[in-house]
């Protein structure tokens, strides 16, 4: 359509009209604007997008500069600023220029001879990805507290400065954020995809594909308190139903390709699984963009929306945010109704901006498709053209029927002097707020310090007054008076700035305290965080009560935890909550006090909760056993309990002790097959006395899990008589001993040799190594384990060839559930079943029959990112190996294939870590699934799991 035929296509549900403001030939592609403090308009145009161009042809995404010369409200010029600007994602105004993301870098653009283009063109950072161009940097917003944030989609970016002899900074899992004035770069709680913004009160959303809207809740910086914390998620979904299944209501109907997608499936339905309906639309998909509104043109109840679009659906839905204990609730500001929804299938509104005239600035792409090429079918995909409207793009402006005030674009802030800015904090605009407070962050103007304390007292706007707090911050001339300014303003948001800047003030530490009573809930959650600066016993204290009044809220646990993470003892009686009881016996035992571990035993030894955390925390920092008396009495007591849950983890726990007369009983229970005990003479006794044990248990055929028990455990006495021992009862070894022993083996660099060694003798068949095991030794530099567990192109192209009429095949989807089951669930956990190793395949239905062998028969050919599988040697030579599932700046934690659960290795034991180039998924998946059971396996898996 023309703008003008796309404009009569769009309904507005509310008191509002849609005006146009620039379109093709004066923009194309727009995925982000931002207005200058000279009244310049610059806007990222991405014409790559979604590929990247191939090798030899230009890359077209650029920065243009848009101009209304006649004054009409509408563009009518524009100018390159700058081109050659791959996939160009994001830009924000900074000291005369922009910064820009255009993987792999971060980049400052300015125009300094002003001809109109960016001549400066300097890289801040490096070492960004070029993955699928709707996740790479993108976002940059500058926060109320002087950092700018930008979303990074948890990629695995290894940030660097150029010319830099720093290590770089690690960004996996996270998100970044940087001062723009010394450079340092830390990460950020995220991730998000393509959306972040910020209320006026600092508060963070962001925004994913299918999870429209989430808060970045944990800020990130307090996680670095302690190597051995592990708390899990640090953001929350804040839609209702709070599972990432939000329903929308667009007016457009699904494009034709996704009809005959639907249609695909629907038809695989009926072969496979009859009854299931396959819908085309109803739920965000392609979430993009989101904005809190802080203009002052429109009404004032709008104040505060947030404002996120879906590009596949054409479509503008308003939420309102409403506080949900220490997090927001996001509600559809009319019930059914989008804000704005259009009947043109080939709007694309992807993102938005604030601007000075108080009004709302859409950006739309316009294009035919949207959508990840990977996403479709290959029947379907071979008639698309995805560039399709890469000539075109518009940006519209939302106005009041009934207004507010009415001002134009015209502005000139950057002639003003430093105290006119500090008067614009208080202006109603908030681009007006947010422009002045960026400038005098860059000014650095320490004139203005009297000025900026005196609105902390006089100004009537709580956003004036905390603009003015921070700036006193940012320009370095903040002091206590100033915050214990804030600890007594009557808006809730300044008092809990107020304890978060008290951190640098000891001397405000009794009035922070007393700040345990305020009656704002999210002031006493950021006082959770700040008295762990404190670290004094009446800051744990207070800690320990706030904790026994809000245990039952996960991000009040997390708070407390990070700030007990010094002194985690002294909160064993604050709350009964197991996850609470677990984290805090986990820090304990990981520092290795032995004052702190007897208090545990003595006040939660028969809790399996505290003892299951103590074990997991001495394995993770490691170290000699411990001896005490003390722990030694409260374990023979735990011992003797009839409960088999706590029986066992006490045997966890006590492997990490020096307890001779313990684990001779141990030895004794372990002779006689108890596997608790079994499991525990490894690294609870010296290998003198139970490598014999563990050999004539395993000579003296037990079940397969005494054999498994007894492998893991000559595992854990690290003694180099141990292989021998594992391969010498290799045949006599069933089920999952076999994979034990495999995995035990492969584990230690000098262990694998004797592995390797033992296949090459045919000691052991090559297909009793399984996958995990096999990437490790192939990884770990033994050339001879490539060439025998690797087949390579040709083989693999053989075995395609061999199953070539797999495809033609009827197959059953209930038979192929069991295949699925035998061979992949382990990894492929469908949907929400829990963590997961290899991809989620609820949508792997999208893949033809031929598409879905390949992919089963030639695994490594395709790895997606997320699932690579990376191999961590620590210092003592042993291997690990597993997806990323978290990473922080003190740990690695992996997961693996096994039921051992997630494992979580210190940066500080850390040799090496590397990626692994082949996948995790087995090859040769043809010798133990013959071509019927195939191609039941793929009708299963085309059924939609």
């Amino acid at each position: 359509m023309t703008p003008q035929e796309s404009l009569k296509a769009m309904r507005l549900s509310e008191d509002f009209k849609v005006e146009i403001f620039a379109t093709e030939p004066h923009v194309v592609d727009p995925v982000d604007m931002a207005f200058d403090e000279s009244g310049r308009i610059y806007v990222a145009e991405m014409l790559d997008y979604p590929d990247d161009p191939p090798p030899g042809k230009p890359v077209r995404s650029r920065v243009r500069v848009l101009e209304d010369k006649n004054g009409d409200g509408v563009i009518d010029a524009s100018h390159i600023y700058a081109d050659n600007l791959l996939q160009v994602s994001g830009l924000m105004c900074w000291k005369g220029g922009l910064i820009v993301g255009a993987a792999p870098d971060i980049l400052y653009l300015k125009d300094a001879d002003g001809d109109g283009k960016a001549e400066v063109r300097t890289v801040l950072y490096t070492g960004f990805p070029k993955v699928n161009p709707e996740g790479r940097i993108t976002n940059f917003t500058l926060g109320i507290d002087n950092w700018i944030y930008a979303a990074n989609n948890g990629a695995d970016a290894r940030l660097a400065k150029p010319g830099s002899k720093d290590e770089p900074l690690l960004l996996r899992g996270a998100d970044l954020r940087f001062d723009p004035l010394t450079g340092v770069a830390e990460r950020a709680s995220g991730p998000a995809q393509y959306g972040l913004t910020m209320d006026d009160w600092g508060n963070r959303f962001i925004t994913q594909n299918t999870v429209h809207l989430r808060q970045a809740v944990v800020p990130a910086e307090y996680l670095n308190r302690s190597q051995f914390l592990e708390v899990g998620a640090v953001s929350q979904d804040i839609s209702p139903d709070g599972k990432g299944q939000t329903p929308m209501f667009p007016l457009t109907k699904p494009q034709q390709w996704r009809v005959q997608r639907t249609a695909l499936r629907q038809d695989r339905y009926k072969e496979t699984n009859p009854g299931r309906v396959e819908h085309l639309q109803g739920f965000f998909t392609a979430a993009s963009g989101s904005i809190v509104y802080n203009g002052d043109a429109w009404p004032a109840k709008y104040y505060g929306s947030i404002f996120t679009g879906d590009v596949s659906a054409n479509l503008v839905r308003r939420e309102t945010l409403e506080p949900n204990g220490v997090t927001f609730l996001a509600k559809p500001a009319i019930d059914k109704t989008e804000f704005l929804a259009s009947g043109d299938v080939w709007f694309r509104p992807a993102h938005f901006a604030n601007a000075p005239d108080g009004n709302f600035y859409v950006l739309d792409m316009y294009r035919e498709y949207i959508e990840t090429p990977e996403s479709i079918p290959e029947e379907i995909k071979k008639g698309l053209d995805f560039w399709s409207g890469d000539d075109k793009g518009r940006i519209y402006r939302i106005v009041s029927k009934t207004p507010a005030q009415t001002r134009g674009l015209k502005v000139d802030l950057g002639s003003k002097s430093s105290a006119d800015l500090v008067s614009m904090l208080s202006n109603p605009n908030g681009w007006h707020r947010d422009t002045a407070h960026r400038l005098l962050l860059e000014r650095q103007d320490k004139s203005v310090a009297r000025a900026l304390a005196a609105e902390l007292t006089n100004a009537a706007s709580p956003q004036a007054r905390l603009h003015a707090l921070w700036l006193l911050k940012g320009l370095g001339v903040l002091e206590a008076s100033h915050v214990a300014r804030a600890l007594k303003d009557e808006h809730a948001a300044l008092r809990e700035h107020g304890v978060k800047l008290s951190e640098k003030f000891p001397a405000l530490q009794t009035q922070v305290m007393a700040m345990a009573s305020d009656s704002a809930l999210r002031v006493r959650y950021q006082l959770a965080y700040t008295l762990g600066e404190f670290n004094t016993p009446a800051a744990r204290a207070l800690l320990a009560k706030l904790v026994a009044q809000h245990g039952d809220d996960r991000w009040f646990r997390v708070a407390v935890l990070t700030s007990a993470a010094n002194q985690p003892a002294e909160f064993l009686s604050a709350v009964k909550n197991r996850d609470f009881v677990q984290q805090l016996a986990q820090l304990i035992g990981a520092r290795r006090q032995t004052g702190e571990i007897e208090a545990l035993l003595a006040k939660s030894g028969t809790d399996p909760s505290a003892l299951n955390g103590l074990a997991r925390g001495m394995k993770l920092s490691g170290g000699a056993r411990v001896k005490s008396a003390a722990a030694e009495a409260a374990f023979r007591r735990v011992l003797a309990s009839d409960n088999p849950a706590v029986q066992q983890a006490a045997w966890n726990a006590a492997q990490h002790f020096d307890m001779p007369a313990i684990f001779a009983r141990a030895l004794a229970e372990a002779e006689k097959g108890s596997l608790s005990a079994v499991r525990a003479i490894g690294s609870g006794v010296e290998p003198a006395k139970s490598i014999p044990v563990l050999e004539k248990l395993l000579t003296g055929n037990p079940t397969p899990e005494l054999q498994a028990a007894a492998i893991g455990a000559l595992g854990d006495t690290g003694d180099s008589r141990a292989p021998g021992i594992i391969l010498g009862a290799w045949k006599t070894l069933r089920g999952d001993a076999r994979v034990r022993a495999v995995n035990t083996l492969a584990g230690r660099k000098d262990w694998a040799t004797k592995l390797i060694d033992a296949v090459e003798k045919n000691q052991v068949e090559a297909a009793g190594v399984d996958i995990a095991a096999r990437v490790r030794l192939i990884e770990g530099g033994d050339a001879r384990a490539k060439a025998l567990f690797t087949s390579g192109t040709a083989e693999r192209a053989k075995a395609l060839a061999a199953y070539a009429s797999v495809p033609s095949l009827n197959g059953n989807a209930a038979k192929g559930k069991l295949v699925f089951e035998e061979n992949c669930a382990r990894c492929h956990m469908p949907r929400r079943q829990g963590g997961r190793v290899g991809p989620d395949l609820s949508g792997v239905n999208n893949k033809t029959r031929e598409e879905l062998l390949k992919a089963i028969l030639d695994p490594s050919a395709a790895i997606e990112p997320r699932f690579v599988n990376y191999m961590v040697t620590t210092k003592d030579g042993q291997v690990f190996d597993g997806v990323i599932a978290n990473e922080t700046p003190a740990a690695i934690t992996l997961r693996g294939g096994t039921e051992d659960g997630d494992q979580t290795i210190l940066r500080k034991n850390v040799a090496e870590v590397r990626a692994s180039s082949i996948s995790l998924m087995p090859e040769e998946l043809e010798k133990s699934i013959d071509k019927q059971a195939m191609a039941d396996l793929i009708a299963y898996l085309r059924a939609g799991l």
